[in-house]
């Protein structure tokens, strides 16, 4: 069964303010410049608040960091920083933690496939002994393990590596082809987010809450029942028009009602 659930931050307020929308389930997005040793200070808080307000957290991830150095190898410390995340889902029971690698410039496609294997297996395999699986996030930010033709080229060599999926990315800076992505790829999407985004003539003009934008989620939701999605749906609240005064808490609330009507309940 999938679960609606929202991007809060790691604090007592995060988690009252998904249960005063109704919501069960919190995102954690741990991204470049946060110490996850800060984090882990947390963990006996977050699993009180996590408690009080009947509110899991159900993803964690870590965008923007490098990965990989320039001559290829992996960057020990960073990983040492995922090692760190992953425990810290594992103690609060979420079950997938997020994360991209970085394309190094003067390096082949294909070599950086070998170069995201490396730093991908250790973070499986890691997360497999805690219980967690790893997804690689279809964001550009720092991130090229994004799109179809890297997928095809690297999680066949990770096994038990999955997908982080968000029509919005692929929409803005993919092939746009986001139900066929979903439909071919499916099995792997281990987290989905959902956030709208209007493009007009090919131009991004703005990411406005999702049942108020161009993205096809009736067709989405479809593809989700078809393949026997049961992840979290998380809602990420982005543009700035939408993230401030009555409109953000009003657009919240309008994508909740919206996507609440299309997810069952038994």
């Amino acid at each position: 069964m999938m679960t609606l659930g929202i991007i809060e931050e790691w604090s007592e307020e995060g988690f009252k303010h998904a249960q005063a929308l109704g919501l069960h389930a919190v995102e954690f997005c741990y991204n470049i410049g946060n110490d996850p040793s800060d984090l882990a200070a947390l963990v006996p808080s977050i699993k009180e608040w996590s408690e009080k307000y009947d509110v899991k957290v159900l993803s964690m991830g870590r965008w923007g960091t490098d990965k990989i150095a320039p001559d290829g190898s992996v960057i020990e410390e960073e990983l040492r920083n995922t090692y760190n995340l992953i425990d810290i889902c594992a103690e609060l029971g979420c079950p997938v933690f997020n994360l991209g690698v970085n394309y190094i410039e003067e390096k082949t496609f294909f070599e950086n496939c070998d170069f995201a294997v490396a730093f991908l297996k250790k973070a499986v395999d890691y997360g497999k002994t805690k219980g967690v699986k790893i997804a690689a996030y279809n964001c550009d930010w720092n991130n090229f393990v994004r799109e179809p033709k890297a997928w095809a080229a690297i999680l066949g060599r990770v096994p038990g590596l999955g997908i982080k999926f968000d029509p919005s990315h692929c929409i803005n800076s993919g092939t746009g082809k986001y139900l066929e992505e979903i439909n071919e790829w499916a099995e792997k999407i281990y987290h989905f987010h959902i956030k709208g985004t209007i493009n007009i003539g090919g131009d991004h003009v703005d990411d406005p809450p999702a049942g108020l934008d161009m993205t096809d989620w009736r067709q989405i939701m479809g593809l989700l029942y078809a393949h026997h999605y049961n992840g979290m749906l998380s809602i990420e609240p982005h543009s700035a028009i939408w993230k401030e005064g009555a409109l953000a808490e009003w657009g919240v609330r309008y994508t909740i009602d919206y996507i609440s009507k299309m997810i069952f309940t038994g």
